[in-house]
């Protein structure tokens, strides 16, 4: 809808949409004026004003046809004059040569509307301006649209290239009116997706489309292709469904059905798009409902967290006052820190994560955290006893996210606290209240594959999921004890229950799909980034416990 400039009445008036000029003569160019021409179009829809409203409008449209008019003659002679420049390589072919006539002509075709415009306004009266103000636009539209038909592809010598100065033309277009500059390029667009798909789930790819200049290409229509193509099982090919949005974006959905390494393939326009191809890394299911009898028992004396380095080395922190490394066959290859309050020491810690080389410690009974090297060496400590930002009342996990935030449990202020990972306060999710939102004595903490932030609430006995900004989403399950949760890469939650002696497991609805028993007094739960397998510190039994989960 546009309004009509005397009256402001809404009208619906069809103009032409954003404009398309290429880097590149060989694609071809179009352009649509919409600024100018849209209000001199408006204006023939209504015809009772006043004299004086009329005179006013034929006023504006004495300036906007002769200005518009002029503007167009001196973009299209400048881009005739672009290509003329290049008649080196032009006059190689005959085809090129045919083109720069074309648009010589185009050239005349201007002067012949501008020329009608200036006996307009000499001897036509103000009624008549106004009603006809429309018609050159119209016809200069029409004309500059044929444009399109002139692809500038050479017949012979294919290599051969005009190009043209693109910021000069640019800078003419502005003065008709509101011009925007398209030009979908393939090579620009991105895509964004995990690197991790599993067989039988459906794997989404958001695609944006961008122009030359790397700017969102805000419409649909392109022709975007995706596959999978695996590297074994004799290069089984799967291929995607798109979904357009109309937007500039689009959705792709592929289920794979090998497991192993893929390639990742998303072409737009029949070219690849940004990082395309890609690894793509095929994972089977895990079967949890066969979960059942420990695989490895690694004595401990009171462990309360483990956390699995990308080595394979399990990292355990104890009660008593130190971490144990222990290599993948149970082996003890280190002992880490004593009780203390110095740097490297530790009271009580009972939560540790790991990212790189780096451990970071809820440093429980000294209300701070730590980070140190995977050999011990001290790094960087923050917090001390209190209830400020930078202060915690026991400290029982941390978890650290994709953007190296630290999350921490502080257990007995009721709260999550986010830091960088300097130490630096960045949100604090407050559990005090009433509501659904409110949480009691939160233990561990995982975070699910969109990023939302999982707490497992002791005092409470949920599930509360929070987004990374701290805005309550939902709760889950009824663990008797919730103290140690891990989320592996499809979303299923693995809980482990301090009272219930048992492990939970949840699927992505928050529906409980089985249950490990067994247990004493069970602490945190983690699973190895290599292969899902589900370690317990089992605190009662003085015993870490792995599980290896079946795939599917």
């Amino acid at each position: 809808m546009f309004q009509c400039p005397i009256c402001e009445q809404n009208t619906s008036i069809p103009v032409g949409g954003a404009s398309v000029l290429p880097q590149n003569l060989h694609l071809g160019f179009e352009v649509e004026v919409a600024g100018y021409m849209s209000k001199m179009v408006n204006s023939t829809t209504h015809k009772s004003h006043t004299v004086k409203d009329i005179s006013t409008v034929a006023k504006t449209h004495q300036k906007d046809i002769t200005g518009t008019l002029e503007d167009a003659k001196e973009v299209v002679t400048k881009l005739t004059g672009a290509i003329v420049g290049n008649n080196r390589m032009i006059e190689q072919t005959t085809a090129l040569t045919l083109q720069k006539e074309q648009f010589e002509k185009m050239v005349g075709d201007i002067g012949h509307y501008t020329d009608m415009a200036s006996q307009i306004l000499q001897t036509h009266t103000d009624h008549e301006i106004v009603a006809l103000g429309g018609l050159i636009p119209t016809e200069l539209q029409a004309t500059l649209k044929r444009v399109q038909t002139i692809s500038l592809t050479p017949n012979q010598h294919s290599n051969i290239t005009a190009s043209v100065q693109t910021d000069d033309l640019v800078t003419q277009l502005s003065k008709l009116g509101e011009i925007i500059v398209f030009f979908p390029s393939p090579s620009s667009s991105t895509w964004m997706s995990t690197s991790v798909a599993k067989v039988g789930t459906r794997y989404h790819v958001k695609v944006q489309s961008k122009t030359s200049m790397g700017e969102e290409y805000p419409h649909g229509g392109v022709e975007v292709k995706g596959e999978m193509r695996s590297n074994t099982h004799n290069g089984a090919v799967v291929y995607g469904e798109v979904e357009d949005h109309r937007d500039g974006t689009y959705t792709i959905t592929l289920t794979p059905q090998t497991a192993g390494p893929h390639q990742l393939l998303i072409t737009m326009d029949g070219q690849h798009v940004q990082n395309s191809p890609n690894d793509l890394d095929v994972r089977p299911k895990r079967d949890y409902h066969t979960l059942c009898n420990a695989q490895q028992v690694i004595q401990c004396n009171r462990p309360r967290g483990v956390a699995i380095h990308d080595n394979g080395d399990i990292c355990v922190v104890s009660e008593n006052h130190c971490i144990y490394v222990f290599d993948q066959t149970g082996q003890l290859k280190n002992t880490i820190g004593r009780k203390g309050s110095g740097d490297g020491q530790f009271s009580y810690p009972s939560g540790i994560s790991i990212k790189g080389d780096v451990l970071y410690v809820a440093d429980t009974c000294n209300h701070r955290v730590q980070k140190l090297t995977s050999s011990g060496k001290f790094l960087h400590k923050f917090g001390q006893q209190g209830s400020d930002q930078r202060q915690f009342n026991r400290p029982v996990a941390v978890i650290i996210d994709s953007n190296n935030k630290l999350i921490v449990s502080d257990f007995n202020n009721h709260r999550i606290q986010i830091y960088n990972e300097n130490g630096g306060w960045l949100l604090t999710i407050d559990g005090k209240g009433s509501g659904n939102h409110s949480f009691q004595y939160p233990w561990g903490l995982a975070l699910d594959p969109q990023g939302n932030i999982h707490v497992a609430a002791l005092g409470s006995k949920t599930i509360k999921v929070f987004t990374k900004e701290g805005v309550y989403v939902r709760m889950y399950g009824d663990p008797n004890g919730p103290i140690g949760i891990a989320i592996d890469d499809e979303g299923y939650s693995l809980v482990s229950e301090y009272s219930g002696n048992c492990l939970s497991i949840y699927d992505t609805e928050g529906n409980k799909i089985h249950t490990v028993g067994n247990l004493k007094n069970s602490y945190g739960t983690t699973l190895d980034p290599r292969d899902g397998s589900v370690f317990i510190a089992n605190w009662g039994a003085n015993t870490v416990l792995k599980y290896c989960v079946n795939v599917m």
